[in-house]
């Protein structure tokens, strides 16, 4: 049996089921004969009436809407007559004008400036806090994340410091020959090296591999929530994940350099003896050329650069969104997060090193 109508002068009876089912037809019927007795009592008959749910119900609230004046309701039982108070309760009163779209709180540039800031904020507590929170540590991690960010990654970081350090040298002998002055590309492939290529080379290698590594490992803990897991069950998110990849990157930053530097400074002598210079004259330009401050001002840098590519892979990861899509976008923003930095944090150190006269 299917809901209907019947119209009178003042009144309208409703028959049948009033459900989701049956409603489709009945609607704008209902709604036309309401509307056209507006200026008039109405009287709306529920007796036959045999079944009556929400949208059963909102359909009279829809025809005494659409009436506009005094509207009674005859025959409902008290199961529907509660089910109708308890939607009128729930809808604005007659006259309320509907809510303006507001604006979003902040535009996403702020939006996201905010993320970052309350992210080191809290990685700035948890490292405060650690002494009072070492049981959330595990030592099996740290040596693993160190061995994924620092001996995986030394093949990758031996050719490549290898490759730079011939490219440097062909490309410097080219202008220095026509003064005479061949020799002198040990002393700027070397001092290029230890001072800015080095701990920059390396820090590029770690934010593509390990800052995107962090990003994607602690951005599927956080699309499966197991984040709010381990929130929910006490245990510091930052203090467990967080300070263990930092540690690691900036433990095994210094090998990388050092390594970055020794390849490179090959790849650089191999081409001057090419060129028929002997290992001593070369060995004697390097020694003569740069100290010990050169070596130890790019391994602070590298260990900056260190903590701040799996400080900007571990907020990628944890404060990644929902969704098939979620992993990818924090890996990518990991690397580009990351590699930016590094320029910024090395074009600061260039300056600071020029005033200070470093």
């Amino acid at each position: 049996m299917s809901a209907s109508l019947t119209t009178g002068e003042q009144s309208i009876a409703l028959t049948g089921p009033l459900t989701a089912l049956g409603l489709g037809k009945l609607w704008p019927q209902a709604i036309t004969a309401a509307s056209k007795a507006h200026g008039t009592p109405l009287t709306l008959d529920l007796t036959a009436v045999t079944v009556l749910d929400t949208s059963g119900a909102a359909l009279i609230l829809a025809m005494e809407t659409a009436h506009g004046g005094p509207v009674t309701l005859t025959g409902a039982t008290p199961r529907a007559t509660a089910l109708l108070t308890q939607l009128r309760t729930a809808l604005p009163p007659p006259g309320t004008p509907a809510p303006k779209p507001t604006p979003e709180s902040a535009p996403p540039l702020l939006a996201g400036a905010k993320i970052r800031i309350e992210f080191f904020g809290a990685t700035v507590l948890a490292l405060i806090g650690l002494p009072r929170k070492l049981r959330f540590l595990r030592g099996a991690d740290f040596f693993r994340i160190a061995d994924r960010a620092g001996l995986q990654a030394l093949p990758l970081v031996l050719m490549l410091g290898f490759l730079i350090g011939m490219i440097l040298a062909f490309q410097s002998a080219i202008p220095m020959r026509q003064f005479g002055a061949d020799l002198y590309v040990a002393n700027l492939v070397a001092i290029s090296l230890f001072r800015e290529l080095g701990p920059l080379l390396v820090a590029v290698i770690l934010a593509g591999r390990t800052g995107s590594a962090f990003a994607a490992e602690l951005g599927t803990m956080q699309v499966n929530e197991e984040i709010a897991a381990l929130t929910t069950m006490g245990i510091d998110p930052p203090t467990m994940l967080v300070l263990p990849r930092m540690a690691a990157a900036m433990l095994v930053m210094p090998a990388l350099i050092v390594a970055m530097d020794v390849s490179g400074l090959l790849g650089m002598g191999s081409v001057l003896m090419f060129f028929g210079f002997p290992a001593s004259a070369i060995v004697a330009q390097i020694t003569a050329s740069t100290g010990p401050q050169d070596f130890l001002l790019g391994l602070f840098k590298g260990m900056i650069f260190a903590a701040a590519v799996a400080l900007i892979g571990c907020r990628a990861g944890l404060t990644a969104g929902n969704g098939p899509r979620a992993v990818g976008e924090a890996a990518t923003a990991a690397v580009v997060g990351g590699i930016v930095a590094t320029v910024l944090l090395d074009g600061l150190f260039a300056v600071m090193s020029y005033r200070l006269g470093l």
